[in-house]
């Protein structure tokens, strides 16, 4: 037989979670160290990652992005740099003389393609006036192999226009937006961090009562977004990550780590309150609460995973991203929380006294079972009113519209499309191989005869064998009517090849894609998560009921952004002015980053539910004490998530407070409507059944299940006998109890994985 030394001291707990607490805690210097180190070196390549980044990544699959790869292609130029000189008659001498200089400069500088202004012959000079003569337009096309400093140079020389003749000069064109979205990106981001970490460490003073212990999960949640800014670097050097994937990354993995981190400390809390030295709770803590957050951190995963059936870079650069940042988040918490309680255990208060039995989550709980019926159909009824707005929602590529009203690029974007209609952007455009005139045979044969085409704007010759036939639409240029334009021109193409683009073509495919693969990716993340819930639970019917249960929260948070951000409640409040739609990909990545989230509550509570239930505790009563004891760890929890949320949401970038807002809803409502009243109620109603499942998967869970219920070594406290639990009556409660007691009083609560009940005391 192996001796105790030959594996781990005697009395030390077994299993790999408990190991690697055990290490980390001897070994805390180097364990420290290491995450400085990583600390320091995402800080300092933080920036390079959003330099890195690219505003609106193109699929390969996409029609629009094939189409528009075409004309790269062929006149092979990066972008537009475009100025609107507006506030002075554009003949104005003193205006037409400036403007000409500059422009001739340009057209000298290196990196410069064309550059264009409004005083030449023909009608492309004609359409960059304004139709009162008020305004006009320089563009600088910048060639293919130009750099960003290039781009800089012609930016600044056309800033320098600003007062000449007393006109006004605002810069734009698509590269100083692309330049703008990843600027105000950055500065989100590092507003969100900034607003929500002091937040946190106020709250978190208040859960744990010190500095101490409130300040680890900060310093963890800290340490993580520099592995998370690392991850995503190294993705960007091997994938074209979009600039909005960036911030969605960082909020997750802040919003986790700090999660994960609080109920570690909590744990190792309980655990010294129950005379562990700090080395062993150290190793307790690591095995129980440990094992909690690496279950939690692969549902959050698998949902996450969930998004890479999607050819959508976006998605997968969020799927990659995002799951990085989850383990990420994970390794934080199993590694080095350990480390730090090694050097601050000492300063972290212990509770007096276990968590009550009674309390306000068990009294809300009895309360809700009293009247399950109608409270499980009330809150139904709520949360399906809460989701209805979604379903007439309407999907939209915003553009300019994600910026903020006071950003330059946005303003010349708008400034274009009111004045300038000859050079604005087409709802529709078509991409012909073939010369001008076949493209203009096929525009006036085609496109012209087809319901809800208001004009063909123009033919332009793009080379020798590419042209573009702008076509222009009744109504929204993304509305129903430009969808369905989208669609005829597509199913008639007059004998060519052609490819169908702009912003209604993209939201189009973006809606094809959705419908095509969203089944595959919504199996995916079900099938995933029933399996993992029913090999932690043994039960076919809880998992079922979870899935449930998230959805209608879910749909919930979906509802809420509808109304915000297309009807635009609260706006004003909120400083955005509604585009009159949802971003095309943001209910996909609200449905994986919500669904993880709430996974993760579910995984908290359920883990201590089934515990309390294998111990004999009869449903009733398992799930009075599960969720008096998991619902303040999990109430403080989620308020941390909904401040991380608030804080991103505050900031300019649409994306950014759109996917904020989604997610505070949502974590919000899972935490409050959903674990303290319907998932009781629900519970209540199904009793027993709760735990059934087919006998050959009983057998299968009997075998391969992961079990949230860690066996610990016995705590020597000398002369202190260990306590157990009683025996139930046919009510749930202890035998001979007139009232719900519940447990005695030294069983270590506070988070799922809780030891059994010898865990905390030897044996008299």
């Amino acid at each position: 037989m192996r001796t105790p030394s030959s594996a781990a001291p005697v009395g030390a707990v077994g299993g790999r979670l408990a190991a690697i607490g055990r290490f980390c805690f001897r070994h805390r210097r180097w364990v420290l160290g290491f995450w400085a180190a990583v600390l320091v070196v995402g800080v300092l390549i933080g920036g390079r990652v959003f330099e890195g980044s690219v505003a609106g990544a193109s699929s390969a699959t996409a029609e629009g992005d094939r189409g528009s790869a075409v004309v790269a292609a062929a006149d092979p130029v990066k972008g537009t740099v475009t100025a609107v000189v507006d506030g002075r008659p554009v003949d104005d001498p003193a205006v037409r003389t400036a403007v000409g200089k500059a422009v001739a400069e340009i057209a000298a500088l290196p990196g410069v393609s064309s550059a264009q202004d409004a005083y030449g012959p023909g009608p492309a000079p004609a359409a960059l006036r304004a139709a009162d003569g008020t305004a006009s337009l320089v563009t600088v096309r910048m060639a293919a192999t130009s750099t960003g400093a290039q781009t800089d140079a012609v930016t600044h020389r056309l800033a320098e226009l600003n007062g000449a003749g007393g006109a006004h000069v605002t810069v734009g064109g698509d590269l100083v937006l692309q330049q703008e979205v990843k600027k105000q990106t950055e500065q989100d981001t590092r507003f969100g961090e900034m607003v929500t970490l002091p937040l946190t460490l106020v709250v978190m003073v208040l859960v744990f009562g010190g500095l101490a212990a409130a300040s680890l999960p900060v310093i963890g949640a800290v340490a993580s977004v520099g592995g998370a800014l690392l991850a995503m670097f190294g993705f960007s050097r091997i994938m074209d990550i979009d600039t909005s994937v960036l911030p969605i990354a960082t909020v997750l993995g802040l919003g986790l780590s700090i999660d994960y981190a609080l109920l570690m400390v909590n744990r190792f809390r309980e655990e010294r309150g129950h005379g562990a030295d700090i080395a062993a709770a150290v190793e307790r803590t690591a095995a129980t609460a440990g094992r909690t957050v690496a279950f939690s951190g692969l549902t959050v995963a698998v949902a996450l995973a969930g998004l890479f059936v999607f050819t959508s870079p976006v998605l997968g650069a969020v799927a990659a991203a995002g799951v990085s940042v989850v383990v990420i988040a994970v390794a934080a918490a199993l590694t080095l929380i350990p480390a730090l309680l090694g050097f601050a255990g000492s300063r972290i208060k212990a509770p007096a006294a276990p968590v009550p039995d009674e309390g306000f989550f068990s009294r809300t709980v009895r309360r809700v079972r009293k009247r399950a019926v109608p409270v499980a159909l009330a809150s139904v009824a709520l949360l399906m009113a809460a989701g209805a707005p979604f379903f007439h929602a309407e999907m939209r590529s915003s553009g300019a519209a994600v910026l903020p009203a006071s950003s330059a690029g946005r303003q010349v974007a708008e400034t274009v499309d009111q004045r300038f209609p000859q050079v604005a952007a087409a709802p529709i455009t078509v991409v012909v191989e073939g010369g001008a005139p076949v493209a203009q045979a096929y525009a006036d044969e085609v496109v012209a005869k087809l319901p809800g085409v208001s004009g063909v704007r123009a033919v332009t010759p793009v080379s020798d064998t590419v042209s573009t036939v702008d076509v222009l639409v009744h109504g929204d240029p993304q509305g129903g009517t430009a969808k369905h334009v989208v669609d005829e021109l597509r199913a008639d193409r007059g004998g060519l090849r052609t490819y169908v683009t702009g912003g209604a073509a993209s939201v189009v495919d973006f809606k094809d894609e959705l419908l095509s693969r969203g089944p595959w990716a919504l199996g995916l993340v079900a099938a995933g998560t029933l399996v993992l819930l029913f090999l932690m639970t043994g039960s076919v019917v809880m998992p079922v009921k979870a899935l449930l249960m998230n959805l209608l929260s879910l749909g919930a948070s979906l509802g809420a952004l509808t109304l915000v951000f297309q009807d635009g409640w609260f706006s004003g409040l909120l400083g955005f002015s509604p585009t009159g739609g949802l971003e095309t990909f943001l209910p996909v990545l609200v449905f994986a980053f919500a669904f993880g989230l709430s996974m993760d509550y579910e995984v908290f509570l359920l883990a201590r539910i089934k515990e309390l239930h294998q111990r004999g505790y009869g449903c009733a009563r398992a799930v009075e004490l599960g969720v008096q004891r998991s619902g303040r760890i999990i109430t403080s929890a989620a308020l941390l998530m909904v401040i991380v949320f608030a804080g991103f949401a505050a900031g300019d970038m649409l994306m950014v407070k759109q996917m904020g807002i989604a997610l505070a809803v949502a974590v919000a409502v899972d935490a409050t409507l959903v674990r303290c009243l319907l998932v009781p109620a629900a519970m209540s109603l199904f009793g027993e059944f709760n735990w059934w499942a087919p006998a050959p998967l009983k057998r299968l869970h009997r075998r391969f299940g992961l079990s949230e219920h860690v066996e610990l070594p016995a705590l020597v406290r000398a002369g202190v006998p260990a306590p157990r639990p009683a025996a139930e009556d046919s009510t749930g409660l202890p035998a001979g109890s007139g009232a719900p007691t519940g447990e005695p009083s030294d069983v270590p609560v506070g988070e799922p994985g809780a030891a059994t009940a010898d865990t905390g005391l030897v044996k008299a």
